[in-house]
């Protein structure tokens, strides 16, 4: 009996043990859950009476709408299709509005400033010698077509571009919504159709310039220099100058790369990209076109009035010899040595007589 007692009273201690701490949740629960009603009915008496004071004030529904991460019901399922209102959309409005968009303005409109300071302090770069009427062939007809194919589409993208994000700044108060809307809607399309197009061209073009664009060791003593551009001394380089190289793989292959995988991203949203995705990529899309769009203006500069010869290089295909002797020596060192087979010809680069390609020849331009 003594034994049986001891068990009973052992069993019964264990039983209130476990019996405690499960009373002690059930009363917990049912007071949270008694709390959360009388919460719950305290929001609705709360909405009750704003809804009495202030009709249509429905301030802690867009509360429960535009919580971070919390999807709502919608009869289309997929990707955040359950989002109503996307919080970081008004972050991102902010930053376009009110740091990328003016930042780009200002740096394009100083860039601008700066290459016509320059122009009117230098002026253009002229030949020292008098052209000789030997003519090397400097870009292929292939080269020269890729060139201004890309040249053209960036043109397009950039004045679209520009009418799209400056527009509604810069053109909008001076010719109204009327106008401003028949320019903007069109440019917005051929915006986004050039874009791919400019994406092809820009591959083709950065396949075929690359391996003059290789660095060399002469690179570094030209840009130390400057290219002799402020002081007019001769800086021997090859086909391509140092400054050429870096709009090459600067303002070619990173920024507009960029400004094209950023672009097709928000060409074709039907690839399931999230919103966040889409403003991240738009933001980067603004800054490096804008950044390259500035640099370009300094491109076109030296490559049409900046520098005599550089535009009939490109234009037409052949610069004189006193050109690739002046601004391009160690190339043209090469063609005189037969290093480097090259078309020549006699007269002018808007007429050229083609003679036979050049194999070491003593005298470029020379018939064998």
């Amino acid at each position: 009996m003594g034994a049986y007692s001891v068990m009973s009273s052992w069993v019964g201690r264990l039983l209130l043990a476990l019996a405690v701490p499960f009373l002690l949740a059930l009363v917990l629960g049912a007071s949270g859950a008694a709390l959360a009603q009388q919460e719950a009915q305290a929001q609705r008496d709360t909405q009750a009476q704003r809804q009495q004071v202030q009709p249509g004030n429905n301030a802690p529904v867009w509360r429960e709408v535009r919580k971070e991460g919390q999807e709502h019901y919608t009869s289309i399922k997929g990707r955040e299709t359950g989002v109503l209102i996307q919080t970081l959309g008004e972050t991102w409005r902010e930053l376009r509005n009110g740091w990328i968009v003016p930042s780009v303005g200002w740096f394009l409109a100083a860039f601008a400033c700066a290459v016509w300071l320059f122009y009117r302090w230098r002026g253009p770069i002229g030949l020292h010698d008098k052209p000789t009427g030997r003519l090397i062939q400097r870009f292929t007809v292939f080269q020269r077509a890729v060139h201004w194919t890309n040249a053209i589409l960036f043109c397009i993208l950039a004045v679209s571009g520009l009418v799209m994000m400056l527009g509604k700044y810069l053109l909008l108060p001076v010719i109204g919504h009327t106008l401003f809307s028949w320019l903007a809607d069109p440019l917005k399309f051929l915006h986004n159709f050039a874009g791919p197009v400019f994406a092809v061209s820009m591959l083709i073009m950065a396949v075929r310039f690359a391996k003059d664009a290789l660095p060399s060791a002469h690179d570094l003593t030209w840009i130390l220099k400057g290219g002799g551009i402020v002081t007019d001394a001769h800086v021997p380089c090859g086909k391509m100058n140092a400054g050429q190289k870096m709009w090459f793989w600067g303002g070619l292959v990173v920024l507009s790369g960029t400004a094209v995988v950023t672009g097709l991203i928000m060409d074709f949203p039907n690839f399931d990209q999230t919103r966040s995705t889409m403003i991240m990529v738009n933001v980067i899309h603004s800054v490096a076109a804008g950044l390259v769009i500035a640099l370009s203006l300094y491109h076109i500069y030296m490559g049409t009035i900046g520098i005599e010869g550089a535009y009939e290089g490109m234009r037409h295909g052949y610069v004189d010899e006193t050109y690739a002797k002046q601004h391009h020596s160690y190339w043209y060192d090469d063609i005189k040595a037969g290093k480097i087979k090259i078309e020549t010809a006699q007269g002018t680069p808007q007429a050229p007589q083609v003679a036979q390609v050049a194999q070491g020849l003593h005298g470029v331009g020379e018939r064998t």
